[in-house]
């Protein structure tokens, strides 16, 4: 056990010198840092038994894949539950496994909402709270408390006791809740009609805030968290805010699970996928190069393809570069698939295959480091390495190719947003 603690510690150093390097270095920088890395990573086998090492980066993968997390969204009837659910999807009423919009309660048990690409990030759709018979203990057991990670309560026009009494159970039971007020837009055309002279917009939000805010507390919710948002603008107001307060109130791979579960709603919000995905790609790496030792001819490296090919395909989903995603896409903006799918650089989802990945593979070979490393350093770990070696280009090899990789896909989703939104090169605001 205590063997495993060091270990990971040792992994979780060379993690840091990771995030140091970068392909965009000036060269000499960056073949000084590679060199660091690659004896670290040596160091890192010299003492350990290379399947322990394999078995850890391997376990802290799944571990992430089996991350699920709960979003229950509860309201009243008609107060635009769906459609916040479809909006938070990057989805239309309209598409494919998105949540029935209407008038009438077709909502009568917790429905379950999967994210297209992340189906283990899970929004929850629970019954109409506005009905006479509701009690917030008896509807909480009801809807299965314990499952949910926290709570969105959707609340349009005004704030209502139902509101106050579920806000009121959920924080007495130890959950975390939110409060959103949507269909502000439509508050704010009725706003401007029958008060044109005097209107004004970042006036009636604040009012609106306030509002929510007074009774609240006044239910004894001391700081409440209050949005306001429209499913139909969703890009406005304050949808951006609660989305990256949710991503930030969650702990660690539940985070990221909710992180590259999102649409790319905006600029930031690809960034900080790619980010993420960069302080992953390490494991990745170490777990290919050293799960399965197999080299491939023509290639002097070793690597679990399967596990490359994986992650890259995922990438592609991760950063809504796959068809389903961009089929969504064009359906929400009114642009023609083709014209999105024009300016994607990266290979396409369906022609990544093992062929591809080994090409990416060649590309991103290493003769050019492994001639710079110090000679007599490597020397000294030979006795006890000797093949490890092979082992050691490969990890930074396959580092690189995926690192390479990851910029081109989120550089295409970065192209796809702006094209959809008809940016030509200016910020969404």
């Amino acid at each position: 056990m205590e063997s495993t603690s060091v270990l990971r510690k040792d992994m979780d150093l060379i993690s840091a010198r990771m995030e140091a390097l970068d392909l965009g270095l000036d060269p000499k920088e960056f073949f000084n840092g590679s060199i660091k890395l690659f004896e670290e990573f040596m160091g890192l086998f010299k003492d350990k038994e290379q399947a322990e090492v394999a078995s850890i980066s391997q376990a802290e993968l799944e571990s992430f894949k089996s991350t699920i997390l709960n979003i229950a969204v509860a309201g009243e009837t008609g107060a635009g539950k769906s459609s916040f659910i479809n909006a938070l999807r990057g989805l239309t009423a309209e598409d494919d496994g998105a949540a029935p919009t209407g008038v009438t309660e077709t909502t009568t048990k917790p429905t379950v909402y999967p994210y297209p690409n992340h189906p283990n990030v899970r929004l929850w759709d629970l019954p109409g709270i506005g009905a006479p018979d509701f009690q917030p203990t008896t509807y909480l057991q009801q809807v299965n408390f314990k499952r949910y990670d926290f709570f969105v309560i959707i609340a349009s026009e005004r704030f209502k006791c139902n509101h106050m009494a579920l806000a009121q159970e959920i924080e007495r039971m130890g959950k975390r809740f939110y409060f959103v007020r949507s269909k502000v837009d439509e508050d704010l055309r009725n706003e401007e009609r029958d008060h044109p002279r005097t209107f004004r917009e970042e006036s009636v939000l604040q009012r609106l805030k306030m509002d929510c805010r007074k009774h609240l507390q006044k239910a004894g919710i001391s700081n409440p968290e209050i949005f306001l948002l429209s499913s139909c603008e969703f890009t406005k107001y304050d949808a951006p805010g609660l989305v990256k307060t949710l991503q930030d109130d969650l702990p660690g791979l539940k985070r990221l699970a909710f992180l590259l579960s999102l649409p790319n709603l905006s600029a930031e919000i690809i960034e900080e996928k790619k980010a993420a995905l960069k302080k992953r790609i390490w494991l990745i790496s170490l777990a290919s190069a050293s799960v399965n030792v197999i080299p491939i001819p023509g290639l002097s490296v070793a690597c679990d393809i399967g596990i490359l090919l994986g992650f890259m395909i995922a990438f592609y989903k991760y950063f809504g570069l796959d068809d389903g995603s961009l089929a969504n896409l064009a359906r929400q903006t009114g642009k023609p698939i083709a014209e999105l799918k024009t300016v994607i650089i990266s290979p396409r989802a369906t022609e990544i295959n093992k062929d591809v990945v080994i090409k990416l593979l060649l590309k991103m070979s290493l003769p050019k480091l492994t001639a710079y490393l110090p000679v007599p350093k490597l020397t000294a770990y030979l006795p006890v390495l000797g093949p490890m070696l092979t082992v050691g280009t490969s990890f930074l090899t396959t580092y690189f190719m995926l690192l390479s990789f990851l910029s081109e896909v989120a550089e295409d989703a970065e192209r796809v947003r702006k094209t959809a939104l008809k940016e030509d090169g200016k910020k969404h605001k």
